[in-house]
């Protein structure tokens, strides 16, 4: 006993309770790096044995998430006989939709874009994505998803979290959960907008809801340093930080070995040691100085307007190479996908700014033999209308929509599902957005319905217990 410090008198169920944490240490201990279990180890981690299901090629994901809501109908879905009814009213045989906006009898929208049919497979894809029609052999291109969310704050909600309201894990902290990291110097799971704004719903679109506070995204930022406070304070040595951080370490364990379920403080621990390490890893992994000039062109770096967000798809590829699991690019941070209005002003530079980038992030992810392991994946919370809106713009479309995926373990090549002749509802192999998470973590090697956690002794699971694997779009 310390001379200025007074140990309580505990009973022996206290004594027993509190000696059994010191296996928590362990684990702890093994996160930092200094047990047996090395950079996989996690807090709350399921058993592997119980959730893999022995198929998934998959190791990473890049999900490049275009906020507000892309058209599908101006990119990926050809529908000519839009441009055949186009001026006129949405046909009686069509079920009138809930639109956000209200206007169903506004007359239908032409698509003005050209189409071709790509690659050897034919894939239609329109003249905005041109460079990424190059790769559309290794496309999978899903025309059939469906999301309960009409307006952005519950579409992106659920395509990142299954759920319409917030509160719940993230996709990417689902996938934390079940796989931890492969990098114990970075995070796992990473988020990167294109600009200072801020996306809807915030950061709870990468939280870890009810699971530990260590499951939640780390977000980079878009331009400067990407990791904020990373640095050491002006005037303070690394050998001053190292041991101010150790002494934070000793009193958080302390003070937490008495309140196990303080998840919160569980994470701040990690965090603070992460961020240590990170000052040793982190600014190498985001230096793009000794990239090649040949690797700066393929992201369009060298021009205005690809900068930004190939800049962001060259950071994801270098993160994934060094183990981060989870990393999702936000373009049009502040739902600037949205198009009510000025379509083809709004999307025609949005499509200008990504299309480049994803192109490069697809050939360079190839060449390196790193596509077969990193599912890469494109879409928003929901699509566009038929229908014009304020007449050259289309409101939102969350009951027929397009998203593809790359890599990863699926059938490239192919278009799964379909919407009907004017692109407003899901007519066949209908996906929901529980679907989707059901088979990214499938093609992770995961089975959805066995990652399950405890919740106020409900069983929660990414997909509300509702999802199903699109088996059609997994490579044989």
């Amino acid at each position: 006993m310390s001379c200025n410090r007074i140990d309580p008198v505990v009973s022996r169920r206290h004594f027993l309770h509190r000696a059994g944490l010191g296996f928590g240490s362990v684990a702890l201990s093994a996160l930092f790096g200094e047990g047996v279990h090395g950079a996989e180890a996690r807090p709350s981690m399921p058993d592997l044995s119980k959730i893999t299901n022995g198929k998934g090629r998959a190791k990473n994901v890049i999900f490049l998430f275009m906020e507000g809501g892309p058209s599908h109908l101006d990119t990926f879905d050809h529908k000519p006989l839009l441009n055949k009814l186009a001026g006129q009213p949405l046909p009686p045989s069509f079920r009138p939709p809930l639109t956000a906006m209200g206007e169903t009898k506004a007359p239908l929208l032409a698509s003005q874009r050209t189409w071709k049919q790509r690659g050897q497979s034919g894939l239609w894809i329109s003249d905005w994505f041109e460079r990424v029609a190059e790769h559309a052999d290794d496309l999978a291109v899903i025309r059939s998803c469906v999301s309960d969310g009409i307006n952005h704050a519950g579409g992106v909600c659920q395509m990142n979290t299954g759920a319409v309201f917030g509160g719940r894990p993230s996709l990417g902290a689902w996938v934390s959960y079940g796989l931890g990291t492969r990098n114990r110097n970075l995070p796992g799971f990473v988020v990167i907008k294109d600009s200072e704004s801020t996306v809807v719903n915030g950061a709870r679109n990468w939280g870890n809801g009810f699971m530990p506070a260590v499951h939640q995204g780390v977000e980079f930022q878009p331009t400067g340093a990407p990791i904020q406070h990373l640095e050491n304070p002006k005037g303070v040595t690394a050998q001053r930080q190292s041991e101010k951080l150790e002494l934070l370490r000793e009193l958080n364990r302390e003070y937490n070995a008495a309140r196990p379920d303080n998840t919160e403080l569980e994470a701040r621990i990690r965090g603070y040691e992460l961020a240590c390490q990170m000052q040793a890893e982190a600014p190498e992994a985001v230096d793009l100085s000794k990239e090649s000039e040949a690797t700066r062109e393929l992201y369009g770096l060298n021009r205005k307007e690809t900068a930004v967000f190939g800049r962001n798809c060259l950071l994801a590829r270098r993160l994934i190479e060094r183990g981060v699991r989870f990393i999702q690019l936000y373009s049009g941070a502040g739902s600037k996908w949205d198009s009510h209005s000025k379509m083809e002003e709004n999307h025609g530079r949005l499509t200008h700014s990504v299309d480049q980038p994803i192109a490069g992030l697809l050939s360079d992810l190839k060449a390196r033999g790193l596509l077969g392991e990193t599912l890469v994946i494109w879409g928003g919370e929901f699509g566009r209308t038929p229908m014009s809106e304020k007449g050259d713009g289309r409101d939102h479309n969350p009951t027929g929509f397009t998203l593809w995926m790359a890599g990863g373990g699926v059938k490239g090549g192919h278009a799964f599902g379909a919407t009907d002749d004017l692109g407003l509802y899901a007519v066949e192999d209908r996906v929901h957005v529980h679907d989707l998470h059901a088979t990214i973590l499938h093609l992770l090697g995961v089975d959805h319905t066995q990652l399950i956690y405890p919740h106020k002794g409900r069983p929660e699971r990414i997909d509300l217990n509702e999802g199903h694997v699109f088996e059609k779009i997994r490579a044989s």
